[in-house]
């Protein structure tokens, strides 16, 4: 792990704590309106909100959580990552738990919220009794005695831990102003817990990890954190790559404009969004084929070149990208850390896929749109990404879908646009389900309609 990892994770942090700031006062509103629990049911529009709420909190949770538990390598951590790794990690871990808490002081006595938070949400594939799982992790006094070291950690380091987020950049600064502003709320006094179940976990633990704060402390992280889950949700040690040999047959396949769509196996953030296909993504070419296309110049691309030629300095291209940190310019790296890939085509000329490309320059930057509302630019999900890079563009349009009370489009909505050769076209796909091999051409239709 690079520092450049560590600071891609603190600006994920950084922005899922605003959004669940904004989040909390929407479900405020819901909550203290008590005229559904009055009459004992909620109605069509206040169901859909509380649907599109929990929709917005599970994804916005997901990602805090895959933070966290990408540090599970903790002792891998080189000495001057260790501190900042610390920070991410138990920032991310106590922005999971006030959120928690919020949802308990203002839900577990009415009944007809909490009963309502339970249900599943078939569309985002949101399985029953999200609520109540929360809240056993949450009251749950061994996740508590795990948390009680890291809490401890960060008291013996304060100043330390102080030093290192301010010398370095600001949204490093920002988790500690998080860790700062929310570590009161672990409410751990180990007063609290019998002298026989604190000397049970002391020992279990100490047969898992050395006697070293820091790792007792990350430890107690990850396992409180990845407690939070079902064990169907992850694979441990898998990690996504597609094979090199892949990487370099579809490497001359791309051209820029095209859209990438991927899938990672076991990945949290898969999970809660629609179809098997979760994911898109823009390619929009290396340096060279950038400048062809005689938009260099225009000021959002201009402000931004260096980012574009650090990410294709070897030659690849790259794509714009929003991920749990962002809307970002990122090297090929990306998409190729994926178990499944493929490629749509837009069917308009090349002059106007070098507009649609000039102007997605602008979203660089942006937040992830844990909230999945297009109607707003702020802030961009994956597929927003393509959608504002190509709507009215020669004349291109998408139909945008009602999920969870939101008008958006998933992947598979482009996707099934390509299959009717509706702007976009099908020209290959990997999918180790259904080739060992990239199919292209003709039989790239059937080869994606099997996984549809």
């Amino acid at each position: 792990m690079q520092f450049e990892d560590i600071h891609s994770d603190a600006r994920a942090v950084r922005h899922t704590a605003e959004f669940f700031e904004e989040l909390k006062q929407s479900a405020a509103h819901l909550i203290n309106d008590g005229r559904a629990s009055e009459r004992g049911y909620f109605t069509p529009s206040e169901d859909e909100e509380v649907r599109h709420l929990l929709v917005s909190y599970w994804q916005s949770r997901n990602a805090l959580i895959e933070v966290v538990t990408s540090y599970k390598d903790y002792a891998r951590l080189p000495d001057a990552l260790v501190q900042s790794g610390f920070l991410v990690s138990f920032a991310g871990a106590l922005v999971l738990i006030d959120a928690a808490r919020f949802l308990r002081e203002g839900v577990h006595k009415r009944s007809v919220v909490r009963e309502k938070l339970n249900e599943p949400e078939p569309s985002f594939g949101i399985p029953k009794g999200v609520y109540d799982r929360i809240q056993r992790s949450l009251t749950n006094p061994v996740h508590v005695w795990h948390l009680y070291h890291a809490a401890r950690f960060f008291e013996e380091h304060e100043d330390e831990l102080k030093a290192v987020a301010r010398d370095h950049d600001h949204d490093l600064e920002a988790v500690l102003e998080i860790v700062l502003r929310l570590r009161q709320r672990l409410q751990i006094s180990v007063k609290k817990y019998s002298v026989t179940r604190l000397r049970t976990r002391v020992r279990q633990m100490a047969t898992i990890v050395r006697k070293d704060l820091f790792k007792r402390a990350m430890y107690g992280l990850q396992k409180t954190v990845s407690r939070l889950l079902s064990d169907k949700y992850l694979l441990p040690g898998h990690e996504p790559q597609i094979p090199e040999k892949i990487q370099m047959d579809f490497e001359p396949l791309l051209k820029p404009g095209d859209v990438l769509v991927n899938r990672k196996e076991h990945a949290l953030t898969n999970y809660f969004l629609p179809g098997f296909w979760p994911h898109a993504l823009l390619y929009i070419g290396n340096s060279h084929q950038l400048t062809e296309m005689g938009i260099t110049e225009q000021a959002d691309v201009k402000s931004r070149w260096q980012q574009v030629v650090s990410c294709s300095d070897s030659g690849r291209g790259c794509v714009i990208e929003s991920l749990k940190d962002g809307v970002r310019i990122r090297s090929m790296n990306s998409p190729f850390r994926s178990d499944s890939l493929l490629i749509l085509r837009p069917q308009i000329s090349k002059r106007l896929i070098a507009d649609a490309i000039g102007r997605v320059f602008s979203h660089d930057g942006k937040p992830y749109d844990f909230d999945f509302d297009f109607s707003r630019s702020d802030r961009l999900v994956c597929t927003e990404v393509i959608y504002r890079a190509y709507e009215g563009v020669g004349g291109m349009a998408f139909q945008l879908t009602s999920r969870a009370g939101r008008l958006n489009l998933s992947a598979e909505d482009i996707i099934r646009m390509s299959l009717k050769n509706d702007w976009f076209y099908p020209i290959a796909v990997y999918c180790p389900g259904q080739s060992s091999e990239i199919v292209v051409g003709e039989p790239v239709r059937d080869a994606i309609e099997g996984t549809l």
